[in-house]
């Protein structure tokens, strides 16, 4: 894939290190497999929005003319209405470590953590907490506000370091027999730090209560073995490093020991055991179906396929560690490139995601004026530029192009 012709600004040992970087890659090949950008020097923002595949295209094309056009309505019998399923089902297998019949595609993230951390309090009843951290997405945040408003339950709130985030003993001093609920990030969403998971599911369990783990950050770059971690109950997104494009339906992991006992609260027909009986009670599917609602995303499900292929053929290992190079790249340019520019992610590769949050007070304006230069980080408040590195589709070299660039724009 070429974007646009290199800046001839780089200066050449650090053009010549990139370079270098590229040319050692093992997964470097697998850039080609993307839709070229015109007028783009470095897309880093790939943990807000995976680039599309080539692949994608034609697989769009042949859905209209192929599913849609040539078998009707006959293709919900046909495939269509075991979407969620059996695409869960390769989710879970390539990316999740979660065995068939636990995860399910459908809906938004909002939506599905509003089902399932519902679920989880109902599950629980007689505890009155639900515990979270200050510095989760908002979106978590709103729906658990809403949750115990609903239900009359205390928010109990973990302010963690914003740049080392939540630590297993902070969630051990917040639970008690009081606590429904825990949800937490597993990869934060500013400073990128990776949460101890498995530590934090055991204290969590050790008090009785349920944790939901939110992957948005995760799923497609760091590895996760979920049902080896005895995680009950995950919700994450699709179109960061799925690369299931703009509006791509969620995805949620349910425990099958849990799935007789948690029953989510928005009770459609496609989630009941019978849709197609029109009965006038509602009775849940078995198994994870029963997390379904409305009608499957099917339109939206299709990207997700050629990444998660993609993805396979690579192995989340090879992936993750393309992404450790990538990020500590983009640290040491920082360092020794960026005046006056903080790294506010972790240092310690094992507790850092796929993206390195950058400290500076003139960011958001270095942001916007960067954006018009065909170099696309994302700005996050108050003052933090974030670098995405999607690691099938960033190269050393762009990644060093777009710091460069964005070095010229500061004071």
């Amino acid at each position: 894939m070429t974007d646009t012709a290199p800046s001839a600004d780089l200066p050449a040992a650090l053009r010549e290190r990139a370079a270098a970087l590229d040319a050692a890659d093992p997964l470097a090949h697998y850039r080609d497999r993307f839709v070229p950008s015109e007028g783009l020097v470095a897309y880093l923002d790939g943990n807000s929005l995976g680039r599309p595949l080539a692949a994608t295209r034609e697989r769009l094309a042949s859905f209209v003319d192929g599913p849609w056009a040539a078998r009707l309505i006959r293709s919900w019998d046909e495939g269509w209405m075991d979407a969620p399923t059996e695409l869960g089902d390769t989710l879970g297998r390539v990316a999740l470590g979660a065995a068939p019949g636990q995860t399910v595609v459908a809906d938004s993230t909002t939506v599905l953590l509003y089902k399932l951390a519902r679920a989880a309090v109902d599950a629980r009843p007689g505890r009155t907490v639900i515990v979270a951290d200050t510095e989760n997405f908002p979106t978590d945040r709103f729906v658990l506000q809403g949750i115990a408003a609903e239900r009359g339950l205390e928010l109990r709130w973990i302010t963690p370091d914003a740049e080392a985030g939540v630590t297993a003993d902070e969630v051990a001093a917040a639970v008690g027999p009081d606590t429904a609920l825990v949800l937490l990030s597993h990869v934060a969403f500013k400073s990128g730090y990776i949460a101890d998971l498995p530590a934090i599911t055991r204290v969590v369990h050790d008090a009785g209560a349920l944790v939901l783990w939110d992957l948005c950050h995760s799923a497609g770059s760091v590895p996760l073995d979920l049902d080896a971690d005895g995680v009950d109950i995950a919700v994450g997104c699709t179109y960061k490093y799925l690369n299931g494009g703009p509006g791509s339906p969620a995805f949620a992991y349910l425990a099958a020991g849990l799935q007789a006992e948690v029953r989510q609260p928005v009770q459609g027909w496609m989630g009941a055991a019978d849709p197609f009986a029109m009965g006038p009670q509602y009775e849940p599917a078995v198994g994870i179906r029963q997390l379904i609602s409305g009608t499957p995303p099917v339109i939206g499900m299709l990207p997700m396929r050629d990444m998660l292929a993609l993805i396979e053929e690579a192995g989340m290992p090879a992936v993750r560690e393309k992404s450790l190079a990538l990020t500590a790249f983009a640290i040491e340019l920082a360092d020794e490139h960026l005046p006056g520019v903080r790294v506010a992610s972790p240092r310690d590769p094992e507790h850092r995601g796929s993206h390195v949050m950058l400290d500076h007070p003139d960011f958001k304006r270095v942001v916007a004026q960067s954006w018009e230069r065909g170099v696309i980080p994302d700005f996050r408040p108050p003052q933090g530029l974030r670098v995405g590195l999607s690691p099938l589709s960033t190269s050393f070299t762009e990644l060093a192009e777009g710091l460069w660039l964005i070095r010229s724009l500061l004071p």
